[in-house]
């Protein structure tokens, strides 16, 4: 288990599917679609070689960008910092390049599983990540109001613990069916699903998370609202969520994507990168061993583009920053959304008023990390009393808290070598606060707070080289960490996710598609991601007159019946 306190409902037995990230706003099979032999379709002859503007060199971008590779397209990929987006791995000047810090993406669960499918596809191994007493995590400490309880498994954590956990399962199935619909996801019966979740957008799209918990009489206890927001579930503290829609919470706990993650063995930044240097074994029109990177003038990708422009003959002109233009019959746009109000000139016939409302009114969540390099991993010591008898307990854990760090994480790829703290992970406010200062300044208020609860650790005799860190909201080409729909944001979501689907759209408002974990239901998780690229993808095939084969429709092809909920706009 990764949870601080338990899930709300005991996971299926090894006779049951797996748990995937199915729906519940979209329940296609993503993970079938990639799978299949029959590939994901295909463009008429005519149409091969013809170039695809993809604005953004993340996850999505690049996985869109390598699918319309392999069906023929030329994709022409613009990134203004580097590929990989949000899956940013860095390293310490001067250390072992083994060292690496996970500035964004750093834990993905099972469920996501046509992000796996690129993992496995580009060769990349994972391992269990350490999250609040995970079975990975060797010791948790959680802190709270000065009084810190050190705990292995959740049994060690005293009652009080045991029944907010049981508020949750509590609140969970009398307010969203939760096992319901947990059930009917693992079994992908997609109409029990429609039937769930439609009726709850309808009574839920208002309300936010807090509400949600102070209209169950399971959570009557403030008390236990502040503990459960504080200390949480699955990977820690979610008071910071607190103001956001319910909805968006509901869809991390019934697709378990709190649950069981794993980290990539060197980097998540890896799997972008490798997807940029892959030759597929199975591609259309280009020769064998084409690859993006050979498809793109020195193997990098353009400038940042700074204007987009609808032109004659509904065409996309795409002016970049070294004031290069050219122009396309499609392109993809999987950047940041706010970077179509801010960094990008952008011409407003681009898309319909009512999706640029929906980009106005897209809500971005504040995230800040901050990692040091040490000797080794220290913490796995153990530790002694006054009178020097040992105590059975490591000297250090993975940490929960209300003081400043509220997270603190422990990396090691062994006893005898070089280690990773992230010593703070820290979402909105929390993350806020540290924004006026450098690394060295949070660094030092961090081992402060952290020296208050382990006043016998000299954590700082182990740090050998300087800290990283990073504030995704004052990141220039990103604002903001991921999306995170508030009250009432269920209209615009629908609208930005359906963009795909383009033949009720006018003529002149078709031909840029929207894509990137933004755009998807899961924001947050790199799957939505990957999910919101294979729709581009089969919008753009759609657009040059292709199909899908028939034993394997795209998600374009079953949307009638899987559409999201339609709410009234009245």
């Amino acid at each position: 288990m990764t949870s601080t306190v338990p899930n709300a409902v005991e996971h299926a037995d090894a006779q049951q599917p797996p748990i995937t990230m199915f729906g519940p706003d979209f329940p296609y099979a993503y993970d079938d679609f990639l799978a299949h032999p029959a590939g994901l379709g295909q463009i008429p002859a005519t149409e091969h070689g013809t170039e695809v503007a993809v604005i953004g060199g993340g996850l999505s971008g690049i996985v869109a960008a390598y699918e319309l590779m392999k069906m023929g397209l030329k994709p022409v990929v613009y990134e203004a910092d580097q590929i990989g987006g949000r899956l940013r791995t860095v390293g310490f000047d001067g250390c072992d390049e083994s060292l690496t810090a996970e500035m964004g993406a750093m834990r993905f669960p099972p469920s996501s599983t046509a992000l796996q499918h690129y993992i496995d596809l580009v060769g990349l191994q994972t391992q269990a990540f350490p999250n609040p007493l995970a079975e990975a995590t060797p010791s948790t400490v959680v802190d709270l109001k000065g009084e810190s309880h050190y705990a292995e498994t959740v049994a060690d954590l005293p009652q009080v613990y045991r029944d907010v956990a049981e508020a949750w399962n509590r609140c969970l199935e009398e307010g969203a069916d939760f096992s319901d619909m947990n059930r009917a996801l693992r079994e992908r019966d997609v109409p029990r699903i429609r039937e769930i979740w439609s009726r709850l957008v309808e009574k839920l799209d208002n309300q936010t998370f807090y509400g949600f918990l102070c209209d169950s009489e399971a959570f009557k206890s403030f008390r236990h609202r502040e503990i459960f927001g504080q200390v949480g579930f699955g990977t820690g503290g979610w008071d910071t969520d607190f103001p956001n829609s319910i909805l968006e919470i509901l869809r991390v706990v019934y697709t378990e994507a709190d649950d069981h993650h794993r980290g990539i063995v060197g980097g998540s930044q890896q799997l972008p990168l490798r997807l940029w240097e892959r030759e597929p074994e199975k591609i259309v029109h280009w020769t064998y061993g084409t690859s993006l990177a050979s498809l793109h003038e020195g193997g990098e990708p353009r400038p940042a583009v700074t204007r987009l422009d609808r032109t004659a003959g509904n065409r996309i002109t795409v002016t970049d920053a070294h004031g290069d233009i050219r122009t396309y019959r499609t392109a993809i746009f999987t950047a940041q959304s706010w970077m179509l109000l801010s960094k990008i000139a952008c011409d407003d016939s681009l898309f319909p008023i009512d999706h640029w409302t929906a980009i106005e009114r897209t809500h971005y969540m504040e995230s800040s990390k901050l990692f040091v390099p040490v000797d080794r991993p220290f913490w796995l010591d153990k530790a002694v009393d006054d009178r020097g008898n040992p105590t059975g307990r490591d000297v250090m854990s993975m940490t929960l808290t209300d003081r400043m760090t509220r997270g603190t994480y422990l990396l090691d790829d062994g006893p005898d070598k070089p280690a990773v703290i992230c010593l703070s992970y820290t979402w909105c406010d929390d993350s806020l606060k540290w924004l006026p200062l450098s690394a060295n300044e949070r660094m030092e208020v961090m081992l402060k707070s952290l020296g208050e609860i382990y006043p016998k650790v000299d954590i700082r005799k182990h740090i050998i080289g300087n800290p990283v860190t990073v504030s995704w909201e004052n990141e220039p080409y990103f604002m903001g960490a991921f999306k995170a729909n508030l009250p009432g944001h269920y209209r615009y979501q629908r609208r930005l996710f359906t963009h795909f689907m383009q033949e009720e759209l006018p003529e002149d408002k078709r031909g840029i598609f929207l894509a990137g974990d933004d755009i998807s239901w899961t924001a947050g998780w790199a799957e939505g991601a990957v999910q919101t690229a294979l729709n581009a993808v089969w919008g753009v095939m759609h657009h040059f007159g292709g199909t899908t084969d028939p034993t394997n429709p795209g998600p374009g092809d079953v949307y009638d019946e899987i559409a999201p909920v339609e709410l009234p706009e009245d």
